[in-house]
């Protein structure tokens, strides 16, 4: 390429990089939102801290150190060099802004963009742990697992394939991170609903299953559509350039792909539910719509229109069974994560070779699995020694008044009677 092409190129595709983390930095409004409707009125407030806390920590662990972990210097595949130098750079000086060489060999884009994209990634698989541990974990704990589980758990696994690891070398395919993002959040989020237990009342001695409505459908709605509208950047972002027609044919691919797998996942969950419940459930519904998401990150790029549709779908009815299985598995999970980003992560890596020639299900497998455990193992041990040593749990009388007076000193809704003690 001639210089001035390379300039204009370079500038581009820096630009639609920045512009896709951004898009992707507004899902952690999008979970907010979400969350925020679907636990208890007296428990909004805290979820609200947590996710606007977690975005800060995951950005000052991810530059200290999981940078530098995900992509290293060196490595053997497994265990990486970590790369300490890329928290003193200055955006003023060249080798702040050296090209970093983008996937076809020829095009290039900041690497300060590249940084800002990854680093939005970490902080959305933080925010799937949020929600599964809703309305009973005290903020502190969970924050204090954000610090290990933002600068060093989910970086080690993104190493071993978007730092070309071990599994990159395997041909472990996953385009924008079903695997990587998503299971990886929800794996984190199991091991932390292990320790912690359910909610007071949910289930009952009897073996009964309580319901426990969250307090905002509305909020809950609205979050989910800011989310389906951030997947754009999340999985059109992970193209990485724009700045050429086979790129920007492959983006535009990438969208229509999401947007259909999203509404593919609504569509179906809709109709499951109504066939089990005879009612159309909203949450199902938007669970369904993020399950589809989920479901296409994986891959995006190599199905038609349809086969996304019908890849969303399919998740969209593995979602319902899937909260229905975790609930009678007396596995309390207050917004559906775990099924949402674990069991339909699990789905779109598997998925994968149906529409991917290059992509085998060995490979997909492995991944998976390697996956889950390091994230679980991991997870479990750092819970479990947060747990013996400040605790994770609030105490029965928080739980009972609402973590937000305990846990933050305030309540979100203080006008209106009952957001304190309300509920189950």
């Amino acid at each position: 390429m001639e210089e001035p092409t390379i300039q204009l190129a370079y500038a581009l595709d820096t630009f639609y990089f920045l512009v896709s983390g951004a898009l992707v930095m507004w899902m952690a409004a999008g979970f907010s939102m979400l969350e925020a409707g679907l636990v208890r009125a007296k428990n909004t407030a805290e979820i609200l801290t947590k996710n606007v806390a977690l975005f800060a920590i995951a950005s000052i662990m991810y530059m200290l150190i999981g940078y530098g972990i995900m992509y290293p210097a060196g490595g053997n595949g497994i265990i990486p060099e970590i790369n300490w130098t890329f928290m003193f750079m200055d955006a003023t000086k060249d080798n702040a802004v050296d090209a970093v060489l983008a996937s076809d060999g020829d095009l290039y884009y900041s690497g300060l963009s590249d940084f800002f994209f990854q680093v939005v990634f970490v902080a959305t698989a933080m925010s799937i742990v949020s929600g599964a541990v809703a309305e009973r974990m005290k903020l502190w704990a969970f924050l204090l697992f954000a610090v290990i589980m933002t600068g060093f758990i989910y970086p080690v696994q993104g190493y071993w394939k978007w730092g070309e690891g071990f599994l990159h070398t395997l041909n472990f395919q996953d385009f924008a991170g079903s695997g990587v993002v998503h299971l990886c959040g929800a794996s984190a989020a199991l091991a932390g609903v292990l320790l912690l237990g359910a909610r007071r009342g949910k289930y009952g001695k009897d073996g009964s299953i309580n319901a426990i409505p969250g307090a905002n459908m509305p909020l809950a709605t609205l979050g989910t559509f800011i989310l389906w509208l951030g997947w754009f950047g999340f999985n059109g972002g992970s193209q990485l350039v724009v700045s050429n027609i086979s790129d920007a044919n492959a983006v535009a691919g990438v969208f229509v792909n999401t947007n259909m797998a999203a509404a593919g996942g609504l569509v179906f969950a809709l109709i499951t539910a109504r066939l089990i419940f005879g009612k159309a459930d909203l949450t199902m519904a938007l669970n369904g719509a993020l399950a589809g998401l989920v479901a296409i990150t994986a891959e995006p790029l190599t199905p038609t229109p349809l086969a996304a549709t019908l890849i969303g779908g399919v998740g969209g009815v593995i979602v319902v069974f899937s909260i229905i299985a975790l609930d009678k598995l007396r596995i309390d999970d207050p917004v559906g994560a775990i099924s949402v980003h674990g069991v339909i992560g699990m789905w779109g890596l598997i998925a994968v070779p149906i529409t991917n020639g290059a992509a085998g299900i060995v490979p997909q497998l492995i991944g998976l699995v390697t996956i889950f455990a390091w994230v679980f193992i991991t997870s479990l041990i750092i819970w479990l020694l947060i747990k013996l040593t400040m605790g994770i749990r609030v105490s029965e009388e928080e739980e009972y008044e609402g973590v937000d007076v305990g846990e933050c000193g305030l309540e979100a809704y203080p006008e209106f009677v009952g957001s304190r003690g309300g509920g189950i």
